[in-house]
């Protein structure tokens, strides 16, 4: 009992009522990570780190002995301590540095039917192909639940606290392929959006409350004109249709400064030389958006309809990586397609972060080998030893990127990085490949 005592003061003052001032920062890089070691991504010199924070995991139903409580809008919501000194654990190191920390926001199913309630849509039914749902927008519980959980984190995580900053909030994983990153079951392109429009709208209620200028965002994977082929319309949806639609109902319900996380991967995820993509022409037809042809992105979100205040939304690449395949150069390309990559977009000022996944290979990524670091064998993501493309990626925003990342100039064909244009051939199908 003196444990939940404890716990429950600490995280009111966590909470204490304020909206927090400071001016959103200027990184130093556009350099960043999704973060397994930190010593080792602060010695490599990220300027950003992205997080999965669970939200299943933090949900209790009825105050148990782990748990804190939290006053919202006039109510009272447990959060269990031990994920939150977990990610305090994460964040605080990180913020010390000065890196901007971005916090994915995931409704993982608990399979406890009285947490599920609070943060798993209904729609969901059984397990979701990945464990991650949509939100439980589909009852007032649900919304109330998200925007306390969006409050309390934004409180824990702002200003001066000991725990440190998160700036940056990203609602769920790759919406436009739902059924697999998203789930909430058989959905039509409306409904899908009716319900993801109210939870993005109850993270930004929840972060206004402690944070003035925290950004939130809508995530989606590399699929524009077409939708993820391995699934049918009431499974996946176009980006750009999704992302259309989203901005048309939160104008309907009352505009807000909503950003975009998008995902550039290769249209093949185990072909890293993603320049030979042949979906991704620089048309805005295109059938993806991938680092062959990120202008795409960037000129729509520049149409009138999607501004806002005037501006185009910002952009974060909050998850993206290259396949190291097997043979002789299978390092070497894989550098190659993290220094052409980083280098399209330096060239993009709309963009303000790119995110490499995955620090250290993972044996439960169907095969792919993304990471930095080699995984050791027989185990899950245990480092083993650097790969070629980290030590292009600690010299990335340094003076000794142009030596550096000379090697990758006949390899991708061109005489200087910053000047590399893509050459479009006709548009034809490829094998679509596993979103992620």
């Amino acid at each position: 009992m003196l444990l939940r005592s404890v716990s429950f003061v600490l995280l009111l003052l966590c909470s204490a009522p304020g909206q927090d001032p400071t001016p959103y920062p200027t990184p130093r890089s556009k350099k960043g990570l999704q973060v397994q070691m930190v010593d080792d991504a602060l010695a490599l010199g990220i300027a950003h780190a992205a997080v999965n924070v669970d939200l299943g995991a933090l949900a209790d139903a009825d105050g148990g002995d782990d748990a804190a409580a939290v006053e919202h809008d006039g109510r009272t919501f447990w959060f269990r301590t031990a994920p939150l000194h977990a990610l305090d654990a994460q964040v605080a190191p990180l913020a010390r540095a000065g890196v901007l920390v971005i916090a994915i926001l995931l409704a993982i199913q608990t399979h406890e039917p009285a947490r599920d309630r609070l943060v798993v849509h209904g729609g969901c039914k059984g397990k979701a192909p990945n464990g991650i749902a949509a939100f439980a927008t589909d009852t007032a519980d649900g919304r109330a639940w998200l925007t306390a959980a969006s409050a309390m984190l934004a409180a824990r995580y702002s200003g001066d606290a000991p725990h440190g900053r998160i700036w940056n909030w990203i609602v769920g994983n790759e919406v436009n392929s739902h059924w697999w990153w998203y789930h909430r079951g058989r959905a039509d392109l409306a409904d899908v959006v009716a319900a993801y429009a109210t939870a993005v709208r109850c993270v930004h209620r929840g972060v206004r409350s402690h944070s003035r200028h925290g950004r939130v965002f809508v995530s989606l994977e590399h699929h524009w004109n077409g939708r993820y082929a391995a699934g049918d319309e009431r499974q996946a949806a176009p980006g750009r249709a999704l992302l259309d639609a989203f901005a048309a109902r939160v104008r309907q319900d009352g505009d807000f400064d909503w950003h975009v996380a998008f995902h550039p991967y290769p249209e093949d995820l185990f072909e890293c030389r993603f320049w030979r993509d042949r979906s991704a022409p620089d048309r805005d037809d295109a059938a993806r958006v991938t680092f062959r042809n990120l202008p795409v992105l960037l000129r729509h979100l520049a149409r009138p309809e999607l501004q806002w205040q005037g501006a185009p939304r910002r952009v974060i690449l909050s998850e993206q990586g290259f396949h190291c395949a097997d043979g002789e150069h299978g390092e070497r390309d894989q550098a190659a397609a993290f220094a052409l990559a980083w280098a399209l977009a330096q060239r993009e000022p709309g963009i303000d972060a790119f995110v490499l996944h995955r620090h250290v290979d993972h044996a439960h990524e169907g095969g792919l080998r993304l990471g930095l670091w080699t995984r050791q064998p027989d185990s899950v993501c245990t480092p083993r030893q650097r790969r070629r493309m980290a030590e292009v990626f600690a010299a990335c925003d340094t003076d000794a990127w142009p030596a550096c990342a000379a090697f990758a100039l006949p390899v991708v064909g061109c005489d200087d990085l910053r000047t590399w244009r893509p050459v479009d051939a006709p548009a034809a199908a490829v094998p679509a490949a596993a979103p992620r």
